[in-house]
């Protein structure tokens, strides 16, 4: 059994990153809006929303680059707002990567250790590429690399600072989809083999759903919610969160997801007719029109029979799966 004297008491670790109330307003407009979220150390965080809702500002007052407002950003339980972004221990992987062209992947990652005169320079620098798989690479230029390997000479420049939150803004936009799907895996495996806390701004809701630990949804300067990736999916507490995260279908007031969706064939009533189908490969939506004018989509496999334009279908779907949000 633990101790209970007095003497003896649990100290509780504080977040590694908290923001408390951050407003931050400009002469034009409020892009942050009472924002207050905590992040535990060593867990993948995505911070997700439209353009324009307030999540790369967010980054930007975490990394330094800009100041609240009002609130607080707190770094392992200490006020950082007053710091310069030199002396915060956080590091930004850029959707740019900001790689100096002129100086070799090696340089490149050793460049930060340099202006902290950090010993022992060439190996950390070393070690870094090796943890992204490019120890091999140290003496090219980055215009000999490809994309994703441009974006892990960033990362590895990063990783090598050790620092107490990596900050990435929307680091795989500027990658193709097959190369982007790699990296999503890649990012994941990195954070678990680092234990780094990873702040991951995107408004890919894929990416997010794929990557994080726990997830934000942004709008309007505001977060909508916080949580883990399966229950804001599932149980979206606001109409956007429900529609920024995938396609819904609102029937009466509920809603129903396409893959919970199931249209039955030979219903004596009808709900709707089939206007067309999509074929996406792994599966196929079905679009339909319901009597009321509603259109919903439907997603079944390949294999089910085809459902022709202008078929009459009953649509069904389980209780569990409505969402019934809040606001």
């Amino acid at each position: 059994m633990p101790p209970t004297h007095p003497r003896y008491h649990l100290r509780k670790v504080p977040p590694t990153l908290e923001l408390r109330s951050v407003v931050k307003s400009f002469a034009s407009h409020t892009a942050v809006n009472g924002v207050s979220w905590a992040l535990e150390k060593g867990r993948f965080y995505s911070l997700l929303g439209p353009s324009g809702c307030g999540k790369t500002t967010t980054l930007r007052l975490v990394a330094g680059f800009e100041k609240p407002t009002s609130g607080q950003v707190l770094l392992d339980g200490e006020v950082i707002d007053h710091k310069p972004p030199f002396q915060r221990n956080v590091s930004t992987v850029f959707q740019s990567y900001a790689l100096f062209p002129h100086l070799t992947v090696a340089q490149n990652v050793e460049f930060g250790l340099r202006e902290r005169r950090v010993p022992d320079r060439s190996g950390r620098a070393k070690e870094a590429l090796r943890l992204v798989q490019l120890e091999d690479k140290g003496s090219r230029l980055p215009s000999e690399l490809s994309g994703g390997e441009r974006q892990r000479v960033a990362l590895a420049r990063s990783l090598v600072l050790e620092p107490a939150v990596l900050l990435l803004d929307e680091p795989l936009a500027a990658l193709d989809l097959k190369l982007r799907q790699q990296m999503r895996a890649e990012l994941k495996q990195m954070q678990q083999r680092t234990g780094v806390t990873f702040l991951f701004v995107t408004h890919d809701q894929e990416e997010a759903l794929s990557m994080s630990d726990e997830m934000a949804v942004m709008n309007a300067g505001r977060i909508e919610q916080a949580g883990a990736p399966r229950d804001l999916y599932l149980h979206p507490k606001t109409r956007f969160v429900a529609n920024f995260l995938g396609a819904v279908n609102w029937i009466d007031g509920v809603g129903v997801r396409p893959e919970a969706l199931r249209l039955v064939r030979g219903q004596s009533e009808p709900a709707a007719t089939v206007e067309r189908s999509v074929f996406l490969g792994p599966c196929v939506h079905v679009v339909a029109r319901t009597h009321a004018g509603a259109e919903v989509t439907a997603e079944v496999t390949p294999h089910d029979a085809a459902f022709q334009p202008g078929e009459r279908v009953g649509l069904q779907w389980s209780p569990s799966d409505e969402i019934r949000p809040e606001s």
